[in-house]
C-alpha cells in the first residue's frame, strides 16, 4: 500500500523491485502480489532502502546476503543455481533416454522372440486343423 505523501518515484521503484523478489512464505508468488505479513515487513525494508538511496544492485545484493539466492525471483545463473535453471532440461533429456533404450531393448526382444519357419509351419497347422488333412 503507497503510504500518504510518498513520493511516487519511490513507490514506482519499489513495486518494479517487489516484482522482482519473492515472497519468502509464499515461495511461488512476487513480494509485491503477497498478502503475508512477512512481505508486508520486506516491503517496508526495501522502501526504507530505496529512500536512503540505494541502487536496485545494492538492495538485491542486501537481501540475497540476508536470506540467500531465494529471495530473487529469477536467480541468477552461477554455479550453485545451476540444478534450478538447467535440472528440468537434465530430467527430460533422461526422460528421453530412458524412453529410447526401453524402445530399443523392446525391439531386440521383438527380434528374439521370430519363430523359424517350421515353428511357424507347426503352429498353423495346430490353430488351423481343419487347412491341413
Amino acid at each position: 500500500a503507497v503510504e500518504v505523501g510518498e513520493e511516487p518515484w519511490v513507490e514506482a521503484r519499489m513495486l518494479h523491485l517487489s516484482e522482482e523478489l519473492r515472497c519468502l512464505v509464499c515461495q511461488n508468488e512476487t513480494l509485491a502480489s503477497s498478502r503475508a505479513e512477512l512481505a508486508n515487513d520486506l516491503r517496508v525494508e526495501v522502501r526504507g532502502l530505496v529512500k536512503a538511496g540505494k541502487t536496485d544492485t545494492e538492495i538485491k545484493q542486501y537481501l540475497v546476503a540476508r536470506y540467500g539466492d531465494f529471495v530473487l525471483y529469477r536467480p541468477e545463473v552461477k554455479p550453485v543455481t545451476w540444478l534450478l535453471w538447467f535440472g528440468p532440461f537434465a530430467v527430460l533429456l533422461g526422460g528421453i533416454g530412458m524412453v529410447w533404450l526401453y524402445m530399443r531393448e523392446r525391439q531386440k526382444q521383438t527380434e528374439q522372440t521370430r519363430l523359424s519357419e517350421a515353428q511357424l509351419a507347426r503352429a498353423d497347422h495346430l490353430l488351423n486343423p481343419a487347412d491341413h488333412p
